[in-house]
């Protein structure tokens, strides 16, 4: 009896290992799908960013041009005061042009994890140095509904290797249109920081997606950053060269 439980044991075994090996790949497909559907080959875009305080707020005018996950350049159009500070991501380096003072920074990666420019978003979520896709471990929890769309549930812990700034992600994708949902960024105790959610879906660049997202900190009462899409072009052709320092303090 027990050399055919034996036998039995194994194959159980087997199929869950296979069946854990499976979800674990679904999980990173469906990531890098919703990725590259926000990306493209390369994308133009205009933008609004609006932080909001319990006393103020303020808004900045932005132009983003990115090139797969190696290359992106962020232009300040407004207010006058930031007109013309620009941040470039190249592999991986990261520099900020800073006009008033005439010079060029190169952002340590201790940076990433730090405001930009004063909103609720992170170097690192505006400039995108870590890859959702390759930097994370990616996990199916099930499926839920949000905004009235069945999505999947995923979480994604950093690998070990990764120059990651948060502990835990949960993501919320639709199942149907592979749109971003909603993130939530836990630091490395479990805390939840901040809750990112996609709103006002629409046609952008020929693409459905979240033309409204707000980055919402959990322990600071009224702060919140949205930022607001114009417009989007996906796969225009840019060649690499476009993404120098140099180009970063030409730009307009």
């Amino acid at each position: 009896m027990i050399t055919q439980i034996k036998p039995l044991l194994a194959s159980t075994l087997v199929f869950f290992s296979l069946v854990a090996a499976l979800t674990a790949q679904d999980a990173k497909e469906i990531v890098r799908k919703t990725d590259e559907k926000a990306r493209g080959n390369s994308s133009i875009a205009e933008m609004v960013i609006t932080t909001e305080r319990p006393k103020w707020t303020r808004s900045m005018d932005l132009k983003v041009w990115g090139k797969g996950t190696d290359y992106a350049l962020i232009l300040i159009q407004s207010p006058a005061k930031d007109k013309g500070v620009s941040f470039l991501k190249r592999k991986n380096e990261v520099w900020n042009w800073l006009p008033t003072l005439e010079r060029t920074i190169k952002l340590p990666p201790s940076m990433m994890s730090e405001s930009w420019m004063g909103t609720d978003f992170t170097n690192d979520d505006l400039v995108k140095e870590a890859s959702i896709v390759q930097d994370y471990h990616h996990k199916l929890l099930g499926s839920e509904t949000r905004a009235g769309r069945d999505c999947y549930k995923i979480e994604m812990i950093p690998k070990p290797d990764a120059a990651i700034i948060w502990g835990k992600l949960l993501i919320w994708i639709d199942k149907k249109e592979y749109i971003q949902l909603r993130t939530e960024f836990y630091d490395e105790d479990g805390e939840l920081v901040n809750t990112m959610v996609g709103y006002d879906i629409e046609n952008l660049g020929g693409r459905m997606l979240p033309t409204r997202m707000e980055m919402i900190p959990a322990d600071k009462k009224g702060h919140k950053t949205t930022i607001l899409y114009k417009t989007m072009k996906f796969d225009a052709p840019i060649a690499d060269s476009f993404f120098t320092t140099h180009n970063m303090t030409k730009v307009k």
